[in-house]
């Protein structure tokens, strides 16, 4: 396990050119046009596992740490044993308290509450009905949301001040040099662009990709399976929902969530979940659009607020018209640095950190 670097112990600005090099002052998130914190992390954490296996069904113990998400009791598990995606998809699992079943559909496993009912429905909210959407009648082949996300989508953040992928990669693993070793789970992931990253890294244990959009779950897998450089053995896809996680209580090392808080219908039922299964000293890594800074002038803040909501929407130049800024103000949630700083506080995380350019922040907390 790899251990917390002496560069934490100190200002970031102190240490962030010798940890990315690459970030010269010619890049867009060059120190000299960072905000920061300073942070300060314990040297090492390790998650424990929480799922229970039918000992006639397999000898070797299983590393997983499913929990039925309805009583968060472990699940038993039917099928070949170990963490990757052909392990999980053929295996099926049971709470031995309340008997509810779960089992694969498509490329991932599903573990909503909703999952294997047949006559009951559920009305979300747009903005998580929004990446569910598809252009067809057929939601297994015609993804829309899904198949645009990292061809141009998800570029376009960089408007509003996100650095790229990749530096926003190595900007969250420095946050969980802690969790080396771990258990990382990647809520909200989408079509996994970061979670591909994360289990490509070699720095963690087991990778889940985790999304409550069956057809981001789908486009996932499909990127995995085009990307021979990507190793499956520490990767698993669930279909979950990030307010109700399944997972045990203290079982996780690290929580990532990239450019996904603005979309989850209730941002504190999901930071206090996560603060749930985070294990102690946990980490958890967020980004997000700001409604606006705190160097943004007052006068300019009723502006920025209307266009970060605008530049989000796939069909931004028709939702660009004033009479419509206002159902997309109702549709998205966008904080200030003190909101979501107070939210990860009231959700008993600690070890607050951020950085911010324009309207993007990554920000860390700390399982106590």
């Amino acid at each position: 396990m790899a251990m917390a670097s002496n560069a934490l112990h100190h200002p970031l600005h102190q240490s962030i050119s010798l940890k990315y090099p690459h970030l010269s002052h010619n890049s867009r998130f060059s120190p000299s046009r960072l905000r920061f914190t300073s942070l300060r992390f314990p040297s090492t954490i390790r998650a424990t596992s929480a799922v229970a296996l039918e000992p006639e069904l397999s000898t070797q113990q299983n590393q997983a740490i499913f929990a039925c998400p309805v009583c968060y009791e472990p699940l038993i598990r039917k099928g070949p044993p170990g963490f990757n995606l052909p392990a999980i998809y053929r295996s099926s699992f049971k709470c031995k308290k309340c008997t509810k079943t779960y089992s694969s559909k498509d490329k991932y496993l599903d573990l909503t509450i909703t999952a294997g009912m047949k006559d009951y429905t559920e009305i979300n909210p747009v903005r998580t009905e929004l990446f569910r959407y598809t252009s067809g009648d057929d939601d297994a082949t015609s993804p829309l949301v899904s198949f645009l996300y990292e061809r141009g989508w998800r570029q376009s953040f960089n408007q509003s001040g996100f650095p790229g992928p990749d530096e926003e990669f190595e900007m969250a693993q420095e946050y969980f040099k802690p969790a080396r070793g771990g258990l990382l789970v990647d809520v909200s992931c989408g079509s996994g662009l970061f979670s591909r990253k994360f289990a490509k890294s070699g720095a963690y244990s087991k990778v889940i990709a985790l999304d409550f959009s069956e057809n981001m779950l789908r486009q996932c897998y499909d990127y995995i399976k085009q990307d021979d450089t990507i190793s499956t053995t520490n990767l698993g896809l669930i279909r979950a929902d990030v307010s109700r996680l399944p997972f045990a209580s203290g079982s996780v090392d690290a929580v990532h969530a990239g450019a996904a808080m603005h979309c989850w219908p209730s941002p504190s039922n999901a930071v206090a979940e996560i603060c749930r299964v985070l294990r102690s000293g946990g980490v958890f890594v967020g980004t997000t659009f700001l409604r606006y800074s705190s160097t943004t002038p007052r006068i300019e803040r009723p502006f920025r607020e209307v266009v970060v909501r605008v530049e989000l929407h796939p069909n931004w130049l028709q939702f660009a018209q004033p009479e419509n800024c206002r159902r997309i103000s109702r549709n998205s949630n966008f904080f200030t640095e003190e909101e979501i700083e107070d939210l990860c506080s009231t959700c008993g995380l600690t070890n607050y950190s951020k950085k911010v350019q324009q309207t993007f922040i990554m920000f860390s907390a700390q399982k106590p």
